[in-house]
């Protein structure tokens, strides 16, 4: 499964429609991006981004609640990585030891 993600973009380079790319920002992290199936989008809009196409645009806070989920799936993600490949504790079946004898 794959995930589009939304980015913000931060500049547009071409004029050919078909040939029109931006530069969208995820985070800090840039990449390059075909802008043809968003003609309308401008610098400063978010994008859904798949396989390198922005596929649509979405609004800021459409863009934010996306954000606060792969949040929230990250927090999920480091949760069950602490206990991935880990067994759990076997039950402690040892003997009770008596307290020492005080004299």
């Amino acid at each position: 499964m794959c995930l589009a993600i939304p980015g913000k973009i931060a500049s547009i380079s071409g004029d050919d429609p078909l040939m029109r790319s931006g530069k969208v920002d995820f985070g800090g992290i840039l990449k390059e991006v075909s802008l043809a199936y968003v003609p309308e989008a401008q610098v400063g809009n978010y994008v859904i981004v798949h396989a390198g196409f922005a596929l649509s645009r979405v609004d800021d806070d459409e863009a934010k609640q996306v954000f606060e989920y792969l949040r929230e799936m990250e927090e999920l993600t480091d949760l069950d990585e602490t206990r991935a490949g880990a067994p759990p504790a076997p039950p402690d079946t040892s003997p009770p030891v008596p307290p020492p004898s005080r004299q």
